[in-house]
């Protein structure tokens, strides 16, 4: 085992990885933590001053008028409340309680929480998110140069070129940058709760792939069905 800078033990660098052996992102992921701080905050804000403020019938960031407003305001509120639970949940991972099952609950109370239970979900946002930006990011610039024409169809009435600025320049980057404070909070958990370095390592590629088959995928869809 070794102690990391602030005393916790980590029992993957055993004697065939000591941490010398370790590649810079694995040693970076391994100590850090503050990506999961981050993340709460970053997805707080977003939740609090984006999604609930549109929810309230906020106009900044809406260039234009939705054909269903109170159906676009309730979609907003539920995405706030999933995305204050995504935040909620990165704190979880780097928290010790995190990892055990709290004492109240019954039967299980005190037991350990199966790593994957927790893992399988924070990657498979973390997939979403980096995906959904990417992709949006793709597809409304080429949007804006004039490659393809994204049908808005659920504005009534829109600034198309204010609607493509505000998602190149916020929406979409915040995807993006969510995705990433959440993946490196997925390792830093994967790391601390036992997953062999060699699994670690085969695991990336494996996710790699599969997040830029689901970027690809995202970009047709949007193409497909969207574009006019």
């Amino acid at each position: 085992m070794i102690q990391n800078e602030k005393g916790m033990k980590n029992t993957l660098t055993n004697e065939k990885f000591p941490l010398e052996k370790l590649n810079k992102f694995e040693r970076f992921t391994m100590t850090s933590v503050w990506p999961g701080y981050v993340g709460f905050l970053w997805a707080l804000f977003y939740a609090v001053f984006v999604r609930f403020y549109q929810a309230a019938g906020g106009s900044v960031g809406m260039p234009g008028q939705l054909i269903d407003p109170k159906s676009g305001y309730m979609a907003s509120y539920v995405a706030g409340v999933e995305i204050m639970f995504c935040g909620f949940a990165l704190l979880l991972l780097i928290k010790p309680w995190g990892k055990v099952v709290p004492n109240w609950v019954p039967v299980i109370g005190g037991r350990k929480i199966p790593c994957l239970l927790l893992l399988v979900p924070t990657l498979a946002g973390t997939a979403f998110l980096i995906a959904h930006g990417i992709s949006g990011i793709i597809t409304k610039s080429l949007h804006l140069l004039g490659v393809i024409t994204i049908d808005f169809k659920w504005w009534s009435v829109v600034n198309v070129k204010s609607l493509v600025l505000w998602d190149l320049l916020f929406y979409e980057p915040w995807f993006i940058i969510m995705g990433i404070l959440a993946g490196l909070t997925a390792f830093h958990y994967a790391q601390t709760s036992g997953i062999s370095i060699l699994m670690l390592r085969r695991g990336t590629k494996i996710y790699l792939t599969f997040l830029f088959l689901l970027s690809s995928l995202f970009v047709y869809e949007t193409i497909s069905k969207l574009s006019i």
